[in-house]
């Protein structure tokens, strides 16, 4: 398995999103009669779409309004929302500062310590709404957080690194045991990230809820530019999709898989769910939304890191609400609105009744799927060539 790469090295073939494509079904169903609902424990979601933890897109009020169209959005407790008593001052330094300066200046708001009465009142706020509350942190920080967004109202608590395991070394820093920390906790515990088989059987085996897939394929990241790590989102998908279905088949437990990152189109998030996923998290296709905090802009989660920043602020711009992103109606023909219009459309063409059918969708290695015929949409940078 794997292709010679020097003496004595080979290396696998892997893929992304730009290189297969989805065959279609040898009968078609109504997109209306499929179903997209996501279960996590004993929680039911319409729709297999999640916001990511970025300060850029979800604040409180852009948590309420994606639980109002029936997904999920995460909050980072370690974020601004939790810094700042007037998060709104904070985001417009960052987005008005030149590009030049904006890494710094990211670094430098965020040395801020994070305070415990803005975690308890920015749940409480999201859940004025009537919506669930989702809420993550970083490992070291999720012992304590994890306590403390239960005992105010969470309903879902991630715990989100660039890479995660289920086996940590350090002399200096506390290892968080996870499957501790999963069985102390009395809401869901999501975990990531991660992109291999290996890891993610282990972490399953921890006791968490749920799998964040995905290392650096996010548009405001930059990790696998400075640390060279990552694996393609098809192929680091199937394989923890493959982890899953081990691990199900052994406890009758079954852990639901979210690809996090680098998708920004509708067709994007159907490869994804044809590749093994049963939810996506997204974050610059939000960014793009009136009611994203960021105004148009975004920046990776790792930005802030004091020695070794892997992100990067970008500009998406605006281009219209979170429902019109979400459900449309799309005023763009590129595919980055009516997102779930997309997933019901190709579910229906493949033939598929539910997520774990379009799990099962014959893909193809396609390079050429964007490009074959596309040669006036190339040249007038319209469509799928913009």
């Amino acid at each position: 398995m794997g292709m010679w790469v020097g003496r004595g090295r080979k290396a696998r073939r892997c893929y992304g999103f730009d290189e297969i494509a989805l065959v279609p079904g040898v009968a078609t169903i109504d997109p209306e009669d499929v179903d997209t609902s996501l279960q996590i424990r004993d929680i039911k979601l319409e729709i297999p779409i999640i916001a990511a933890a970025m300060d850029g897109v979800v604040d409180v009020r852009f948590a309420q309004e994606m639980g109002k169209l029936g997904g999920l959005a995460v909050l980072n407790l370690e974020g601004i929302q939790t810094r700042y008593e007037n998060p709104e001052e904070i985001i417009t330094k960052i987005i008005t500062a030149s590009p030049e300066e904006a890494t710094n200046i990211i670094q430098k708001v965020y040395e801020e310590p994070v305070k415990e009465n803005l975690i308890t009142k920015r749940i409480k706020q999201i859940k004025e709404a009537g919506v669930l509350a989702v809420v993550s942190a970083i490992p070291a920080g999720a012992e304590h957080y994890g306590q403390l967004a239960q005992e105010a109202g969470a309903d879902i608590f991630v715990v989100q690194a660039t890479v995660i395991t289920n086996r940590y070394y350090s002399t200096k820093h506390k290892l968080l045991d996870l499957k501790k920390f999963t069985s102390s906790m009395s809401i869901p515990v999501i975990a990531g990230n991660c992109v291999t088989y290996e890891a993610a059987l282990e972490l399953m085996e921890t006791g968490i809820e749920g799998l964040l897939v995905g290392i650096g394929p996010g548009a405001a990241c930059t990790t696998r530019g400075v640390l060279g790590i990552g694996v393609p989102q098809v192929t680091a998908t199937a394989d923890c999709a493959a982890a899953r279905d081990f691990y199900y088949k052994q406890t009758t437990r079954y852990v639901p898989i979210i690809t996090d990152g680098g998708m920004s189109v509708g067709g994007d998030i159907t490869k994804a769910f044809a590749a093994g996923a049963d939810a996506v998290m997204v974050g610059s296709a939000f960014a793009k939304a009136k009611e994203a905090p960021g105004r148009g802009y975004h920046w990776g989660m790792a930005t802030s890191h004091r020695n070794l920043p892997r992100g990067t602020r970008i500009y998406v711009g605006t281009t219209g609400t979170l429902e019109e992103i979400l459900y449309g109606p799309a005023h763009f023909d590129d595919g980055s609105q009516n997102l779930i219009g997309a997933l019901r459309g190709a579910m229906g063409m493949c033939g598929v009744r539910n997520i774990r059918q379009m799990q099962l969708v014959e893909l193809i290695i396609a390079p050429a799927i964007k490009t074959e015929g596309k040669i006036f949409q190339k040249t007038q940078r319209i469509g799928m060539c913009k």
